[in-house]
């Protein structure tokens, strides 16, 4: 028997504390075609209406019973804030970044008008409807990128990893500007209303880059960024982060979001052995098993992540958007077993 609410649970969550049972929530994206039709609210306009991006993510919770709704649905906010034209996927895809403003080495001013471009007032605005509507019961989450993407965002990827490992202080201008963006960001969502930030450093991935150019270009950003907040940092970073995990606790975050792909008891025992207590969030792959499989095959996978030591569940990066709302659901049904 739930004796939570959705809020209360996922902050005790974040701070240690005994739960009813553990909080489902999706770190990243999770608007879905099927959500979209029910609440009437689709991309792309919901991209750009507060109202609608509003609507589509509180389905989160009305329709699927996850404990926390977030915005934004893509990554590209900040880039577009800082001169990137976009390519728009329509209403079926995310907007992603199609012209790269800047070549390496150019002067970059950080826009004092930041907050008011592109899309930015629009989300903001998501947030206090969110946390008018759903404040007080459910975790309202703002989602940032981290600083190291938002200066690979500015460049062709290309030249952005050449120059992490033959000039990598070219680039560190560009991740202090990546810093300065983000956490300007979370501070207007958290006066907006967020209770928890969501940070997406996709590009600090080991499939994109070394350990040691983590170490070195982006860990720092991140810890000056977690440090400004004052609400939970929820990190988010794709693939197996297995060699900086523990570099990632050491942010002082609130919680790490990892792919199934990463060895989770592995990851607790070195957590033990250095006094760690960070929850790890995750455990359901979102292709394998929330797009392609079945509700069984969803509530196996959340068992098994709850017998791994998760300490949240959520979909191990963005929900593809043809995902079926029963294999959502089925994440909720499994930790109410």
């Amino acid at each position: 028997m739930n004796t939570m609410t959705s809020r209360e649970r996922v902050m005790s969550s974040l701070n240690h504390q005994p739960v009813d049972r553990l909080p489902v929530i999706s770190v990243c994206q999770h608007a879905t075609y099927d959500q979209m039709e029910q609440l009437n609210s689709s991309w792309p306009e919901a991209f750009h209406d507060a109202s609608l991006m509003a609507k589509l993510a509180s389905g989160a919770h009305s329709i699927l019973g996850f404990d926390a709704v977030r915005v934004p649905f893509c990554q590209t906010h900040e880039a577009e804030a800082f001169g990137a034209v976009l390519k728009y996927g329509g209403k079926t895809g995310l907007p992603s970044v199609n012209i790269h403003p800047y070549h390496i080495g150019d002067n970059v001013d950080f826009p004092n008008d930041f907050l008011s471009r592109g899309r930015i007032p629009a989300l903001l605005e998501a947030i206090r409807i969110l946390k008018r509507d759903y404040g007080d019961k459910v975790i309202v989450m703002g989602g940032v990128i981290g600083p190291f993407s938002i200066a690979s965002l500015l460049f062709e990827v290309t030249d952005f990893l050449k120059a992490t490992f033959k000039k990598p202080n070219d680039l560190i201008p560009y991740i202090e500007l990546g810093e300065r963006a983000g956490t300007m960001l979370a501070k207007a969502m958290i006066e907006a209303g967020a209770d928890v930030i969501c940070v997406e450093d996709m590009m600090a991935s080991m499939d994109m880059i070394s350990p040691k150019i983590y170490r070195n270009l982006a860990w720092e950003y991140e810890k000056k960024q977690v440090e400004a907040l004052n609400v939970p940092v929820i990190i988010h970073i794709c693939g197996k982060v297995d060699p900086i995990i523990v570099d990632i606790a050491k942010t002082g975050c609130g919680a790490i979001s990892v792919e199934s792909n990463v060895n989770v008891p592995e990851a607790l025992d070195k957590f033990k052995l250095e006094g760690i207590k960070t929850p790890i969030a995750g455990g359901v792959d979102p292709v394998k098993t929330l797009f392609t499989g079945q509700p069984e095959d969803v509530k196996g996978e959340a068992r098994e992540a709850i017998s791994k030591g998760y300490s949240i569940i959520s979909p191990g990066c963005a929900v593809p958007p043809a995902t079926i709302t029963a294999n959502l659901i089925a994440m909720v049904d499994t930790v109410n077993e």
